[in-house]
């Protein structure tokens, strides 16, 4: 018997996997790691440097993150909205050019020590801008992949996010230590710089037919598709439960746990490095399966996950619970994209990931808001704080479950 020439087999699959997907879909890829890059080595830390050096409050900076999330929100629906009529390359063009000037900005204003209004302003404008990339990309990787193998492109696509998310943090809570927090936004300026380059030179047009309407009305007719709507409503539970990662641990695993900021910033690099490893096999493994039930199963996960933390007392125990939160977040994340992808119209994809990634902003900053809120309102009960986090990923679980039910019993309008 021959022994196993592994070099070998990991070259063919490896020319396997590159085969599969388009070369646009690569620069996505690639363009979704630096965008991690830069938000994941500045913005988690933002919380913190409110927080200790400036001295607002938990709930502030939630209220802060809300304001902001709630902009974020309108403006995503009128950039996936205007990618169906303008094309999607000169959007993104567009935001990761006026996201690194805006990372710029927040560098030069904390190195200032500028009022709180100014970097709140900023910081609104710049996560607004940010996240119009958002509904756009993913549009275009409807555009560009087969619908039976949605949820395995954006398997690929968040190991790409997460190997940003695993360089990220680690760098950030590393650098902190001999750097200033207007250096990390500096140098998420320096990552928004090469993102643009990256779409200028390497990124073509994916949407030929792109001239649709983009009356304000028609930006939101996608509320009217029921199981769409359904799907959007239960994904905002999971979207305030994924919200705490930014703000909520930040600040209960280092003031209150006691951790360093090194050891928060590792607790994220876990996050990435396990969805790096797993995420694209998983994604191709569940993509056989019911997608209500994934949806399910994932968000059990989180539940369990979350309501680990409050019993957390030890780094490595913390560990523990971010490895149960990232299986979660591998089987859930890449099926809800695949199904806002099957749900959507060809000349509505814009619209329908515009629309749906108004549910995640909102999320990512309701989810702050509702932390803060626990944090400052029960300070000596990290058990209530994360069992009410755990308690709304539970009950979307049997939501997602019920989602499927009524699909399958042709409940919905339009399926």
């Amino acid at each position: 018997m021959r022994p196993i020439d592994f070099a070998t087999v990991t070259r063919a699959l490896s020319r396997d996997v590159f085969a599969r997907f388009k070369p646009g879909i690569w620069v996505i890829t690639a363009l979704a790691f630096l965008n991690a890059v830069g938000f994941a080595i500045s913005l988690p830390f933002l919380s913190l440097y409110l927080y200790q050096e400036r001295g607002l409050s938990m709930t502030a900076v939630g209220a802060i993150i809300l304001v902001s999330g709630l902009s974020s929100g309108v403006v995503q629906v009128f950039g996936g909205s205007l990618s169906d009529r303008f094309g999607r390359r000169p959007l993104l063009l567009s935001s990761v050019a006026v996201a690194a000037l805006l990372y710029a900005g927040i560098a030069v204003l904390i190195a200032l020590s500028a009022p709180i209004w100014a970097l709140v302003l900023v910081y609104t404008a710049g996560r607004s801008i940010l996240v119009v990339g958002r509904p756009v990309s993913s549009a275009m990787v409807v555009d560009l992949s087969p619908k039976e193998r949605l949820a395995e492109t954006y398997g690929l696509l968040r190991v790409g996010q997460n190997l940003g998310w695993a360089a990220g943090p680690a760098m950030g809570g590393h650098l902190l230590a001999y750097l200033s927090y207007a250096w990390l936004f500096g140098l998420a300026a320096l990552v928004g710089v090469l993102s643009f380059l990256l779409v200028f030179l390497f990124l073509r047009e994916s949407c030929s037919g792109c001239t649709e309407s983009t009356k304000v009305r028609s930006m939101f007719a996608v509320g009217k598709d029921r199981a769409f709507l359904g799907f959007t409503l239960l994904s905002l539970l999971i979207f305030i439960v994924q919200g705490q990662m930014i703000s909520t641990l930040s600040v209960f695993s280092v003031d209150r746990v006691g951790f360093t900021t090194a050891e928060y910033g590792l607790l994220l690099t876990m996050n990435g490095l396990v969805v790096v490893l797993f995420q694209y096999p998983t994604a191709r493994a569940i993509n056989h399966f019911a997608k209500y039930r994934t949806l399910a199963l994932g968000s059990l996960f989180y539940a369990f996950g979350y309501f680990f933390i409050g019993r957390t007392e030890s780094f490595i125990l913390a560990l523990v619970a971010m490895v149960v939160i990232t299986i979660g977040e591998i089987i859930y994340s890449p099926i809800t994209l695949a199904v806002v992808g099957e749900l959507s119209s060809e000349s509505w994809r814009g619209r329908y990931m515009g629309f749906y990634s108004l549910s995640e902003t909102l999320g990512l900053s309701i989810g702050p808001l509702l932390g803060g809120v626990l944090l400052d309102g029960f300070p000596d009960s990290s058990l209530f704080i994360w069992g009410t986090i755990a308690l709304l990923a539970l009950l979307a679980a049997f939501g997602f479950y019920g989602w499927g039910a009524a699909r399958r019993t042709g409940q919905f309008g339009r399926l």
